[in-house]
């Protein structure tokens, strides 16, 4: 007995300087990749940075006066008039309208996408062409999708457009419209990667339900969605950022001045190129990242305090 008591707590330290000697070597394989994207990511990051400090032109972007936190937060003395991205409020209306698309549009996306990956990983005939056909409008490249739902909206001759009027003209009715444009694309990738976590489900703990008397309903509530609940939460995560960044659909339906009230990227991009503003672009760029980021690290916590 006593030599059983000494063995367990030299098997556990075993098992520890395995695990991290397994971590050290696993360091070692992430610097050349932690390198590569310093220099890649971290210097345009740091150039942005440094830029939105500055009242610089694009064309001559070494020159410029300093105005530390003026891009972000100014009022003229002399007119009164605010010259900060904050207090802008095409800014805001573009802050909004995105939080407001990426919200509605990722939640039908998931709902769809979940239910179309529940049909799809029952037994059909024909299940694997629904499989295939599933992915053609996530397949076709976005700045061809809007286009053609463009020309659908169009008030003109549009399909859908002659009857709803002219909905692309209006910021607010606009992003409803494109939000439906989004779910019709990316709904398939949604159900996609919920198709894969679907599949990593045992069928017998399904068997060992049904023996059990559970019915669907429940077997869903009770097991499916516990068990598909981290291929979920990573699903929102990638969708929730790229979303978050959207610009193609906006900008090609649109057209750039109505998509920078809709959308943060295309508000950044009218300043930073059309009015060739660098350092008040940049300054946006950076806002940008920063409400990015929060909602990485809201994701990143939400995980952490469900899976550790």
């Amino acid at each position: 007995m006593t030599k059983i008591q000494a063995a367990a707590p030299q098997t556990k330290r075993t098992r520890g300087g395995v695990e991290a000697a397994r971590a050290r070597s696993a360091m070692w394989f992430l610097i050349p990749a932690l390198i590569a994207i310093a220099l890649v990511a971290g210097y345009p990051l740091f150039k942005t940075i440094f830029y939105s400090f500055y009242n610089v032109n694009i064309s001559d972007p070494s020159s410029g006066e300093f105005l530390g936190l003026g891009n972000y937060w100014y009022t003229d003395p002399q007119t009164g008039v605010s010259l900060g991205a904050l207090q802008d409020p095409k800014w805001w209306s573009a802050v909004w309208n995105t939080v407001k698309f990426t919200g509605v549009s990722v939640l039908l996306e998931t709902i769809l996408g979940l239910i179309v990956a529940l049909v799809l990983n029952t037994k059909f005939r024909g299940r694997t062409f629904m499989r295939t056909a599933m992915l053609v409008p996530w397949a076709i490249p976005t700045v061809v999708s809007a286009q053609m739902w463009a020309f659908m909206y169009n008030d003109s001759f549009g399909l859908l457009g002659t009857q709803l009027g002219a909905v692309l003209a209006d910021t607010d009715k606009a992003v409803w419209a494109i939000i439906a444009v989004d779910v019709w694309k990316t709904t398939p990738f949604m159900a996609l990667l919920l198709l894969a976590g679907l599949q990593g489900i045992s069928a017998d703990v399904y068997e060992a339900a049904n023996v059990d008397g559970a019915s669907k309903w429940t077997q869903f509530w009770r097991i499916t969605l516990p068990l598909l609940r981290p291929t979920l939460m990573v699903a929102l995560v990638f969708r929730t950022l790229d979303a978050l960044r959207v610009f193609d659909v906006m900008y090609v339906m649109m057209g750039p001045n109505k998509a920078a009230e809709a959308s943060m990227t295309a508000y950044a991009r009218l300043n930073l190129i059309d009015n060739q503003m660098l350092g008040y672009g940049s300054a946006v760029s950076v806002l940008i990242f920063l409400i990015i980021m929060a909602f990485t690290v809201m994701y990143v916590t939400s995980l952490k305090v469900r899976f550790d």
